[in-house]
């Protein structure tokens, strides 16, 4: 494993480098190193992720978890912190970003984290959410409001009309 080589990949996905590209970055080579993980051609490895932020472009370029094909998911909780899953093994880890010093510009912290060792960075606890199932495929069927085709799973019965959860809309009482 080049880790200069997975940096230079998970910048050039993301578009630039950061501090937070840098926490993911961490977070995959530390996951690879404490459940023997290889990049994911379909859904041998699962990350919840528990933000949004830079840091998931990275675990998509080196791990291979990805949106579309299902074993990268949201958890958002506003931290800093992921859910790793090998699920050959049945292993996991959720690595929690531990505080850096106070104070550090940004140019700093890029430094910080590109130099503290993986313990000083992340905090190493169990996961605390089962592995999930691997992604299913859904039939679709065509919203009777708008026209659009819909997964079934998000398809809602209106009397005998069938509506997709944007024009099925809200039940409220108050707001008819």
């Amino acid at each position: 494993m080049d880790k200069k080589l997975l940096w230079e990949k998970a910048a050039a996905f993301h578009g630039h480098e950061c501090p937070g590209l840098t926490i993911g970055y961490r977070a995959s080579l530390y996951a690879i190193r404490l459940l023997d993980l290889t990049f994911s051609d379909d859904e041998q490895v699962v990350c919840i992720a528990e933000n949004d932020a830079c840091g998931c472009d990275a675990i998509q370029a080196i791990l291979g978890c990805s949106i579309g094909k299902g074993n990268l998911l949201f958890h958002l909780r506003g931290k800093q912190a992921f859910s790793f899953y090998n699920r050959t093994t049945g292993r996991s880890v959720r690595l929690v970003l531990r505080p850096r010093p106070q104070g550090l510009s940004r140019d700093q912290a890029f430094a910080y984290y590109h130099s503290c060792t993986d313990e000083e960075m992340f905090q190493v606890k169990e996961a605390t959410i089962p592995l999930p199932e691997r992604a299913k495929l859904f039939d679709s069927c065509i919203c009777d409001c708008c026209g659009e085709q819909t997964g079934t799973k998000w398809i809602r019965m209106d009397g005998d009309r069938k509506l997709c959860l944007d024009c099925y809309g809200l039940y409220d009482r108050f707001n008819v």
